[in-house]
């Protein structure tokens, strides 16, 4: 079941009012859950039922994404604008330092709560961030195209693709090692997610400058890379090992980018022991 929840944030042209989207469902200590960019919380729905088993778990939808709209005017998608979107949800839910996993855009934002001191662990899927230049402009080659290409595929012909394990693959292998796993429904809505999202764009450009370089010393960490990572290699897991070097590296075998649909047992292991 979805909720939204409206928190004030300060800008140059005084208070600005931000609405986060949220799901939330079990019991336990409180788990925040971030999508990467593009995607919406719905891709967290392979592991939420054996993380709801143990933590009350809150799948957000970021801001300018899934059914979150876009920032308002005079505040930027950059980390500086939307960590402190998090925090204010946080205290809008009265939760009080979460445990937190991120997957790409959300591995990032889950390392600066981390740095932040805001959340209790962390746990980052494939966290953007520790890339090379190289890396990163191929990434972000690779996030537009699939972005035009989701804002000009015709919905009936990809609702036709996603009848098919070959046309999901055709959709989505770029994220997802194992694409056929994922439900026609999802493929569709995570398609059309791709398309709309409104924060897109700002968001992209505000990640060219983006480089993690701070260690975490006072918390659990956990970074996870999947072994068939198409967007962002897993050799950036390496470099993240290095700047944190009290970070648990955890390798997904047959996992791609978005491993929480390729294997949700493991993914969901993973987070728990990170948070316990």
């Amino acid at each position: 079941m979805s909720d939204t929840v409206s928190v004030s944030l300060p800008s140059s042209r005084g208070p600005r009012a931000v609405t986060l989207s949220y799901a939330r469902v079990g019991a336990g200590e409180p788990l925040l859950l971030l999508h990467g960019i593009g995607h919406h919380r719905q891709a967290w729905d392979p592991v939420i039922p054996i993380l709801a088993a143990e933590r009350d778990v809150i799948a957000v939808d970021l801001p300018g994404f899934g059914a979150s709209p876009a920032l308002p005017e005079g505040l930027t998608h950059d980390l500086a604008t939307v960590v402190p979107v998090l925090g204010a949800l946080c205290e809008a839910l009265e939760i009080e330092r979460p445990h937190v996993a991120g997957n790409s855009l959300g591995g990032l934002l889950a390392l600066e709560l981390g740095r932040e001191k805001l959340v209790r662990s962390v746990t980052a899927l494939s966290p953007a961030g520790f890339w090379s230049p190289v890396e990163r402009r191929y990434a972000f080659g690779v996030l537009l195209a699939m972005r035009q290409a989701a804002r000009r595929m015709p919905l009936p012909i990809v609702e036709r693709l996603s009848r098919s394990a070959a046309g999901r693959a055709v959709l989505t292998s770029t994220i997802y090692a194992r694409p056929g796993r994922r439900s026609p429904d999802a493929v569709v809505a995570e398609t059309l997610a791709l398309a709309h999202a409104e924060g897109f764009t700002e968001t992209l450009r505000a990640g060219t400058t983006v480089q993690f370089t701070d260690d975490i010393p006072t918390l659990p960490v956990t970074v996870a890379w999947g072994t068939r990572d198409r967007l962002l290699v897993r050799r950036q897991g390496i470099r993240a090992k290095q700047i944190i070097p009290r970070a648990r590296l955890v390798r997904l075998p047959g996992c791609g980018h978005v491993p929480m649909n390729d294997d949700p047992a493991l993914v969901a292991r993973v987070i728990l022991d990170g948070s316990s």
